[in-house]
Parts: C-alpha cells; structure tokens; sequence
C-alpha cells in the first residue's frame, strides 16, 4: 500500500463492491461495466457504477445521460439511469477538453466518488476502471474493500498478455479474481450466420485455466451492442428475448454466482506470474 493512502475499508451501504479492470485500452470494458450494471439492476438488484476511468470518461455517452450531478453538505448525489446510480468524471468535465490532473489529484477525486458519493443501499458497486494496472487503480484497489475484480480482455494473444498482468495484480493486492470475460470473441455474419474468429478463437478460456481463475463466458463482436452504446441506449436495456441482449443477463447471472462462492470462500491466494 502507497504511504499515505487509508486502510481498506467499505463502503457505507454497498453489499458488494466489484472491479471491472483490463489489461490495456480498447477491450470494451467500459461496454461490459455498462451492460453489466443495467442488466443486474434488470435482475432486480439495487446498482451504482462508478466510472474510475478518470482520462476517458465513456460512462456518460454509453448511458445518454449529461446531467450534471447536485450536491448537499459534503454529499454528491449520483445521476441515476436504467434503474442504476451513476457517477462520472464526464458530468463533471463534459465534451472534449481533455483532463490534465496528476496522480495525487487524480486519486483524491476517485476517493470522492467513492466515499462522498450518496450511493444509498446497494447490492452492487461496479467501478470501472481505468485500463492497465496503473498508480490511480492500483490506489484504488488498495483503499477499498473490494468483494472481487472482473478481468475483460478479447481472444488475440496481445490483449491476453496485458490481462495476464491484470489477474496478477488483484492477486498480488489480495482482490479475489471472479473470473475473465471474453469479449468481442467472434462476430455473426448477418446474412449467413457463419461465426468468423475475428481476433482469434479460446484464448480467454484457455488463459483463465491456465492462471486458476473463473471464464465467465463469451461476448460477441455485435454491432447492435456498439449501436447501442453510441446511442446512449445500452443493449442490456432491451426486453426479456433479446438475442442481442441474453448475453449480458446471463454474464450478470454467473458474476452474481461468483460474488457468492467468493464471499463464502473467503481471503483469496496471490496469483503469481
């Protein structure tokens, strides 16, 4: 832990706080933090997502929302949207004008979010991290109790690589490690329905049993869920059948199942390289 940084603690009212971390940029994790978040509040449960990724604060497009958050005494009240509570650096500092901050500053406000946010009764906290194992993540994770970490990655050996050392950091920080998700693993041809193996085939399964952790499944390469996102209309918010849609509810599902077996397993074992 950094010099200077409070002991781990939880967050008052929040049952379960969960990481949603990459190894580097340009996975979709952003778009499975989102989806995952509103298909969990779709399960019926109480959910925040925090959005950590300070320099590129995608939160706000991908929910359609560009409200900008109140305040009272030392309380900011999230923006809520899809039945989740929201916050994110893009309320904050909205459109393109780039965030020039440091470490200390950068790490104070994520402490903010954190702890003087008004997240209320939750089941879940998602927080989106930053890509890569950087100080504002690390920092993070060392300050806040947190029930586990979710890896994304996509199936080519260059994004395996950095979610190796993303699994190696929750382990060496004690985070337990609920499991690796797959995403844009293969993509549909509209007209013929043949799967074509875009970056690869079975390297997040392959990766997750090599480093003992949970493969919590596969997300196709879906341009209804980059729509989606761009529209500000989350595929997870679609109804009950949606093909394009399944696949989130059942990725909350199997979070929900780990979150369980973790909490009822107890302090996890570093992972080692």
């Amino acid at each position: 832990m950094h010099p200077g940084n409070p002991p781990q603690s939880p967050i008052p009212g929040v049952r379960r706080l969960v990481a949603v971390g990459s190894g580097k940029g340009g996975v979709g994790k952003t778009t499975v933090s989102v989806n995952l978040a509103i298909a969990l509040a779709r399960l019926g449960r109480r959910v925040g997502l925090l959005d950590a990724d300070v320099y590129g604060p995608n939160v706000p497009l991908m929910m359609g929302t560009r409200e900008t958050p109140t305040g009272h005494a030392q309380s900011i009240h999230p923006i809520e949207k899809f039945g989740v509570k929201v916050m994110s650096m893009g309320f904050l500092n909205p459109g393109d004008k780039p965030l020039i901050w440091r470490g200390p500053m950068l790490h104070n406000i994520v402490q903010q979010f954190l702890r003087n946010v008004d997240w209320g009764e939750l089941d879940y906290l998602l927080i989106d991290l930053p890509p890569g194992t950087g100080d504002v993540a690390l920092s993070l994770i060392q300050t806040a109790a947190l029930s586990g970490a979710i890896v994304v990655t996509t199936p080519s050996d260059v994004s395996l690589e950095d979610a190796r050392k993303a699994v190696n950091m929750f382990g060496q920080v004690r985070v337990p490690v609920l499991g690796l998700v797959e995403n844009m693993s293969y993509l549909i041809v509209p007209s013929t329905g043949e799967r074509i193996d875009v970056f690869g085939q079975g390297g997040g399964q392959r990766t997750a049993a090599n480093m003992g952790v949970p493969f919590l499944g596969e997300l196709a390469l879906d341009p209804e869920v980059r729509i989606g996102g761009d529209s500000g209309q989350p595929i997870a918010t679609r109804a009950d059948g949606d093909p394009h849609s399944a696949p989130f509810l059942e990725l909350a599902r199997t979070v929900e199942q780990r979150c369980a077996q973790a909490q009822s397993a107890g302090p996890t074992l570093t992972v080692e390289d």
